[in-house]
């Protein structure tokens, strides 16, 4: 059963009277887990994401640092239990080639970045510093192949590279005498990226055909694990056809997922500003959040019509809110990040943990001082963003069962059309222990919700919550801990129902005890 949302209200006159929001949980139904690779993230070679932000080097900074990686951003990603990292890209990845960033430092091929400013890389954080980095975060490594640029055979290579024995080929030969001698089993491949436009503008037959091409020559033998091929999807819905060409003309043992991007983007010409915004420039980014629903849905439709048993898995690897850049942020989509933020996150990944049965992997854009990142920087301090926090808080949905929900909100309006106020998604943990995430994107109104509780007999509930007063409040170098959780204990539970007054723009997530 996946989660339905309703929406109601009833108009008399100009008096808008809202209907009280009603939540069914259905935990005599949860079967489906919710993976922890929907907690993904994406760090590409853009703007101050890897240098400056990640990778301050070995040799020549004053910041703390393990192997040239920040301590202070290993921390921060650990304590966020940061599943699995895609790298290098997005459009860098286009025009990557792997070979040039491996080896001594003074000797790599120095690169203009073609994708993100022309800025000159030395290719210092390549295969080794990016894998070596995900062992200290405990993550699964997401590598995203040059499909526009490169060819079959470096891609293949690249395999060979990083997961065949070692003394096996000259390849894993040079990874040794590169300092590594162990392979690193690396399971999850993107095969291109955005093919339909930076990745090389084919069309969707002409991207399956070259698609096999690759797929065949990296399928996993005995010497490797079993990889997780990833096909590229849409990024729009005048791209939905990729998704049906993929799933009707690629055979069944040469792919394990498709990806789909999906950006909350007011106007692409004129995106606005990222802490300075109107209420109503909030509401249509929320409205383009909200399109996640329908944008998940019709791609899982269509793979459902080839793929029943849902085999194939739908990867979300681009996600988020996406503004003008900040210039005082001294890199290229550097953007502050605020509670319209980490209402984007909240409703997005209840979304997500909804469709569980076929979204199974998702990467949030992007880790370090781009986009919506989780994390900023700024010469020796860092802070965390709301969104950040709303990603802590939700990291009790990890691989927890999802508890199927009926959801009937009150509508939050938008250039007159109608959006759910509340998004709720709910699981079970590992120790019995019920979490129920929560967001109330209306920035003008608190919501009451009542929540009745099926096949789950609950004892107690506690709560955490992130709000502030403005949705244009967020974390600054100069106030790093203006919006950060705290303590919710506006939840009470008798006969089994949850009575829940969410205070505007909020997130929430409650912990219910047998």
């Amino acid at each position: 059963m996946r989660n339905i949302i309703l929406t109601t209200c009833w108009v008399f006159g100009t008096t808008v009277l809202f209907a009280q929001n009603h939540v069914s949980l259905h935990a005599d139904m949860a079967t489906t887990q919710i993976s922890k690779h929907i907690y993904g993230h994406f760090a590409e070679h853009l703007g101050r994401c890897i240098y400056d932000g990640i990778y301050v080097g070995e040799n020549n900074s004053k910041i703390p640092n393990t192997n040239g990686v920040r301590n202070d951003v290993i921390k921060a990603l650990k304590d966020l239990q940061i599943p699995n990292l895609r790298w290098p890209g997005g459009c860098f990845a286009d025009t990557y080639h792997w070979k040039e960033a491996i080896g001594p430092k003074d000797k790599r091929r120095h690169i203009e970045n073609l994708s993100w400013g022309n800025y000159r890389e030395d290719n210092s954080f390549g295969t080794h510093e990016f894998l070596d980095m995900c062992e200290l975060l405990g993550a699964e490594p997401y590598l995203a192949v040059n499909m526009n640029t490169g060819s079959v055979q470096e891609a293949v290579e690249w395999v060979q590279y990083v997961n065949h024995a070692n003394g096996t080929s000259y390849l894993t030969d040079i990874r040794a005498e590169s300092g590594r001698q162990k392979p690193w089993n690396v399971k999850y491949w993107g095969i291109g990226n955005e093919s339909w436009d930076c990745g090389g503008s084919m069309t969707p037959e002409y991207y399956v055909n070259l698609y096999k091409q690759y797929a065949t020559a990296m399928t996993s033998y005995s010497n490797t694990e079993k990889l997780f091929r990833i096909a590229v999807g849409p990024g729009s819905p005048e791209h939905y056809h990729w998704t049906e060409e993929i799933m009707k003309n690629v055979p069944a043992r040469r792919f394990e997922g498709i990806s789909i991007h999906h950006y909350s983007v007011i106007d692409w010409s004129n995106k606005g500003s990222s802490d300075q915004f109107s209420d109503k420039e909030y509401a249509l980014t929320i409205q383009k959040a909200w399109f996640m629903e329908e944008f998940v849905s019709k791609n899982s439709g269509m793979m459902d019509k080839y793929d029943p048993e849902k085999r194939v898995a739908l990867i979300v690897d681009e996600w988020g809110g996406w503004y003008d850049t900040d210039p005082e942020g001294k890199g290229a989509l550097y953007q502050q990040n605020t509670i319209r933020d980490a209402m984007i996150a909240g409703l997005t990944l209840n979304i997500f943990n909804n469709h569980a049965d076929r979204v199974r992997m998702a990467n949030l854009a992007q880790t370090v001082n781009v986009l919506q990142a989780v994390i900023l920087t700024k010469e020796e301090k860092l802070i965390l963003t709301p969104t950040y926090h709303v990603m802590e808080m939700y990291k009790v949905h990890h691989d927890a069962t999802l508890v199927p929900a009926q959801v009937i909100s009150n509508d939050f309006v938008v250039d007159g059309k109608r959006i759910p106020a509340v998004s709720v998604s709910a699981s079970i943990d590992k120790s019995g222990k019920m979490h129920i995430s929560l967001t109330n994107i209306d920035n003008t109104s608190s919501q009451k919700v009542e929540i009745a509780i099926n096949g789950y007999k609950a004892g107690g509930v506690s709560g955490r919550i992130l709000t502030a007063s403005k949705v244009q409040d967020g974390n600054t170098f100069e106030n790093p801990k203006k919006v950060v959780p705290q303590n919710f204990s506006d939840a009470s539970i008798s006969n089994n129902t949850l009575a829940v007054n969410l205070p505007q723009n909020s997130v929430v997530v409650l912990e219910l005890v047998k």
